[in-house]
C-alpha cells in the first residue's frame, strides 16, 4: 500500500473516532458507517484513487450503482449515501478536501434527531462522580466542569495549553484556527486551579504543555475523553445517551433557558453562523462576561 492510499485509510480512521468522541453514535452506527465506508475505499483503490481530494462525484455515483445492481436493500444503500455525505462534509471540515464531492447527493438532513440534554440535576450529579482524592479525579473533574462551563468541542478541550485558562476566560483555538475567549465560572476556575496545583504538577511541564494529561503524561484524546464520560455517566446512573458533546447541548441549552440572547451563545460555541442564511455576528469579550455571569448558572462572583 502505498503512502497515499495510506491517506484514505487515516481519514477514515478520524471520521469514526469523529463520530464516536463527538457525535457519540451508537456502536451499531459506527460499525455500519465503518463496514460502508470501507467499503467505498476499496473500490476508490480498484481505480487508483491517491487520496479523498482525488474522489469525483462520478466516483460515488458509481459505486452507488454497484450497490444497487448487487441489490442491496434500499435502506441499506440510503444509510450508505448517509455515511459517505457525513465522511465529506467531515473532511471538508478538517481542512482533508477542498471541496465537499458528496454535497450533490439527494439525501435525508444529517444529524437532525434531537440532542441529548442533561437537566440541572443530572449535570450536578455527574460532575460529582469523580473522586478528587486521587490525581486522576482532579483530572477528570476539572474536564467534566470545562466541558459545562464552556461548551467546548472535546477536540478543542484535548488541545488546550496550560496557559490557555487564566482566572476569567479560557482561551479556544476552534475550527478554522479561529481564536475566542469563553469566559468561566468559579466551579470550572477552582476544579481547573485544583488539577494544577495537586496533579497536573506531578508532570514535567517543560516535556508537555497540553492541559490534560494521560497517566503516562501525554496528552488526552478525544477516545480518552469519550471513555471517561461513559464511565462516570454509568456510575452516576444516567440513562441517556450521554457524550463529550452532551456537555456542549446542554450549555447552551441552560444559557438560553435562563434569558442568555441565541447570538452570544454562537459565539460563545464558536459557530461561524445561527444558521445556513444568517450572517455570523460578533460580540465584544465584556458582553460575553456580562451575559455569562447574568445566566450561567455554576457562576459565582469572585
Amino acid at each position: 500500500m502505498t503512502e497515499h492510499t495510506c491517506q484514505l485509510d487515516e481519514g477514515l480512521a478520524d471520521f469514526i473516532s469523529y463520530i464516536a468522541s463527538e457525535k457519540g453514535a451508537s456502536p451499531n452506527t459506527i460499525e455500519a458507517y465503518g463496514r460502508d465506508l470501507r467499503s467505498l475505499i476499496g473500490k476508490l483503490k480498484t481505480r487508483s484513487i491517491k487520496s479523498f481530494q482525488d474522489v469525483t462525484p462520478e466516483h460515488l455515483i458509481a459505486f452507488i450503482s454497484d450497490l444497487k445492481s448487487a441489490d442491496y436493500a434500499p435502506a441499506s444503500i440510503a444509510r450508505g449515501l448517509i455515511a459517505i455525505k457525513v465522511l465529506f462534509k467531515f473532511l471538508k471540515r478538517e481542512g482533508i478536501v477542498k471541496e465537499n464531492t458528496a454535497l450533490f447527493l439527494d439525501t435525508p438532513k444529517l444529524w437532525q434527531t434531537i440532542p441529548t440534554i442533561l437537566s440541572v440535576d443530572e449535570i450536578d450529579t455527574l460532575l460529582a462522580q469523580p473522586d478528587v482524592s486521587h490525581p486522576i479525579g482532579l483530572r477528570d473533574r476539572a474536564i467534566l466542569e470545562l466541558l459545562y462551563s464552556s461548551g467546548l468541542r472535546v477536540s478543542e478541550l484535548c488541545n488546550l495549553l496550560i496557559y490557555s485558562v487564566d482566572d476569567q476566560y479560557v482561551r479556544v483555538f476552534g475550527k478554522g484556527r479561529k481564536e475566542r475567549l469563553v469566559p468561566l465560572g468559579k466551579k470550572a476556575l477552582e476544579a481547573v486551579d485544583n488539577y494544577l496545583t495537586h496533579a497536573r504538577c506531578l508532570y514535567d511541564s517543560k516535556v508537555e504543555q497540553h492541559l490534560f494529561l494521560t497517566r503516562q503524561g501525554k496528552p488526552i484524546d478525544r477516545i480518552g475523553v469519550w471513555k471517561m464520560v461513559k464511565k462516570y455517566a454509568s456510575k452516576a446512573n444516567l440513562h441517556k445517551t450521554i457524550s463529550p458533546h452532551t456537555f456542549r447541548h446542554s450549555f447552551a441549552t441552560h444559557l438560553l433557558d435562563n434569558g442568555a440572547d441565541l447570538r452570544i451563545i454562537q459565539e460563545m460555541l464558536g459557530h461561524a453562523h445561527i444558521s445556513s442564511t444568517d450572517r455570523y455576528t460578533h460580540v465584544s469579550s465584556a458582553q460575553l462576561q456580562n451575559a455569562f455571569q447574568r445566566c450561567h448558572r455554576r457562576y459565582e462572583s469572585q
